[in-house]
């Protein structure tokens, strides 16, 4: 078993070991009380050693820290014969040790789940026009590929040969399946629909959208460091100006203070343990997973206590439109007829048509209407078309507007209109001539509005990053009221967007939940993951929201103010009883025996200020 594998074993051993001592007769309890320390604290003594070097060459200075304290002051403690107290001061640092090493989550992001996507066959003519199935790393530019329906389109390249629709969720976060033709660019590790095209590639291996993708994210990942607490800034001053003080201290006695040799060296040690640091590691981390505890009871999981910490600090928030300030998936919003249709036999046979298709838009339509009657129809899809029937000897066709050659003024009005608010339109024609239009959009979902008015109201700067083109972006940034849009972006200049607001404000958090958000959540101060989104974006993202609902956040965000609060009352208070009891000690008020009940009093007093966050509401 590794070394770190033993050390929350053997700190559990030492706990039990620290309860049992109570009842031990005689020479039994101290040695118990000294086995409790040691079991619990021998890797904080090996830590603080190893720690103390290696900051110390990194920074060509002595570079202390708080284990180091820890263990002089149990040492000390056990000199004067306080072996209770040793093992107190071990077992509430190590403790809060190991709950603040869980809480920051060191391990490294996993990003097998991106791996997965990644394209690894491809189909390419030979010379002869036969097709062979190669590796994606053989491909190169200018080969022909074939892309059969259903399949992963393996790089990027440009169409030369048929028709596709294009699932791109994964790259551009466009929730509707794009429909492209000769001449299109299409990318790598997006899904084909139900047709089969031909495509010469256009960009080695390395240099595709996807790879791109993935290299943002494993170099971020590598730039990660750990998020320094405020109490881990304040550490190498604290326990440098304790240790500085030490020798002072001993030398103050006879020399000012009258103390014999003896009284020095047991005043001494009393500030030692008076100085240690018990109330101050405590002042973080007890609150901290109090609240992180409140937030998975409501359905939100941080992947570290400092990235909590951060969320009050937040200056500008930037949000993924689809899915995340969006429902993900085309809703119908306006439906219009021809003043002379039957409105009601129209319908009927609109959704016995799209009954027949499995294109996300039918399924919104389908959702959308109730018909009246179960027509039975045969339904042909033509690619670039639509979709089209015969019913009761009329030909009856569903389509995109640059379809149809004849359009009404008055539906081509509408269309415009509608299509400058961003929405998608479709036209039905029965013998050719138009006689319905619907529209759809991804709408924003309801707890979107409250959660931008809420940023807004608190001087955080909003914005929504997009795939979408201009117009539908431009749509809901105005439906939501965001203070700034950006639409039509790519991955790579998702993460470059971040960059740019990290420049500008000095906490910035990205919400989203596809893989092509994954680049911008890990190069985000705060990476804000929706809990239905894929699994790569909750691998690399920071913050999870087990719910589609930003409400969840807006939550998270009051909380983390309010544990920023405490943990500042618990550093105040804490430092507070630390000085008095050094006063008092210099006064010669007070022995081993108040500078227990009071520290340890204090360190109490300190924890369940914290665990008031369990019942934030």
């Amino acid at each position: 078993m590794k070394p770190k594998n033993i050390a929350p074993l053997a700190y559990l051993a030492g706990l039990v070991v620290f309860g049992l001592s109570f009842f031990l007769p005689g020479l039994g309890r101290p040695l118990g009380f000294l086995a409790a320390t040691l079991l619990a604290g021998y890797h904080i003594v090996a830590e603080g050693l190893v720690e103390t070097v290696t900051d110390s060459r990194t920074q060509r200075k002595f570079a202390p820290n708080i284990h180091i304290l820890m263990s002089l002051a149990a040492i000390g403690a056990i000199l004067i014969g306080s072996f209770e107290e040793a093992a107190l001061l071990i077992l509430i640092f190590a403790g809060a040790h190991f709950l603040e090493e869980y809480a920051e989550g060191k391990s490294q992001r996993e990003i097998t789940a991106l791996l997965d996507l990644n394209p690894v066959e491809a189909r390419r003519y030979t010379a002869t026009g036969a097709i062979e199935v190669i590796p994606v790393a053989d491909l190169a530019v200018g080969d022909h590929l074939q892309v059969l329906n259903g399949g992963q389109v393996p790089t990027d390249g440009t169409i030369v040969k048929g028709t596709a629709t294009l699932n791109e969720a994964a790259i551009t976060g466009e929730s509707i399946p794009q429909e492209k033709t000769v001449d299109a660019t299409v990318f790598g590790s997006t899904i084909n629909g139900d047709s089969t095209f031909d495509m010469v590639v256009t960009k080695d291996a390395q240099d595709t959208v996807f790879a791109k993708i993935l290299q943002l994210v494993q170099d971020s990942q590598q730039s990660l460091g750990k998020t320094a607490t405020k109490i881990k800034r304040f550490e190498p001053l604290y326990v440098t100006t304790v240790l500085v003080l030490l020798p002072v201290v001993f030398l103050m006695g006879p020399l000012f203070l009258h103390w014999s040799l003896n009284e020095s060296v047991y005043r001494t040690i009393v500030f030692l343990i008076s100085a240690s640091p018990c109330a101050l590691a405590a002042a973080a981390v007890p609150a901290t997973l109090s609240g992180l505890s409140n937030l998975a009871r409501h359905g939100v999981l941080f992947k570290g206590g400092a990235y909590l910490n951060q969320l009050a600090e937040l200056q500008a928030v930037a949000f993924d439109k689809t899915g995340t300030l969006t429902a993900g998936k085309p809703t119908v919003t306006d439906v219009a007829f021809a003043p002379s249709v039957n409105a009601e036999q129209l319908t009927n046979q609109i959704v016995a048509m799209e009954r027949q298709s499995n294109h996300p838009l039918a399924t919104a339509i389908v959702e959308h209407f109730t018909p009246t009657q179960t027509l039975d129809v045969t339904v042909t899809n033509h690619l670039g078309k639509g979709l089209e029937s015969a019913i009761d000897g009329h030909t009856v066709r569903i389509g995109k507007p640059t379809s149809f050659a004849a359009v009404t003024p008055d539906f081509q009005a509408q269309c415009d209109a509608l299509a400058v608010a961003g929405k998608t339109v479709i036209f039905v024609a029965v013998d050719d001539q138009v006689q319905a239009l619907l529209a759809l959009m991804d709408v924003p979902n309801p707890a979107s509005q409250a959660a931008i008015d809420y940023f807004k109201q608190h001087q955080i700067h909003t914005q929504m990053i997009t795939g979408d083109a201009q117009l539908t972006g431009q749509a809901v940034g105005a439906a939501l009221g965001v203070d700034e849009v950006a639409a039509n972006v790519l991955p790579e200049n998702k993460a470059a967007i971040i960059d740019q607001q990290k420049q500008r404000y000095a906490t910035v958090a990205m919400v989203g939940d596809g893989v092509n958000d994954a680049p911008a959540l890990v190069k985000a101060d705060i990476g804000v993951a929706m809990g239905d989104g894929t699994d790569v974006a909750i691998d690399v993202a920071d913050t999870v929201l087990m719910q589609n609902d930003l409400s969840k956040l807006t939550y998270a965000h009051r909380l983390s103010k309010r544990l920023n609060q405490i943990i500042w009352t618990n550093l105040i208070f804490a430092l507070a009883i630390v000085v008095l009891l050094v006063v008092l000690n210099f006064l010669s008020i007070t022995n081993i025996a108040w500078g227990v009940v009071v520290h340890e009093g204090s360190t109490l007093l300190v924890i369940l200020n914290g665990l008031r966050l369990l019942m934030f509401k």
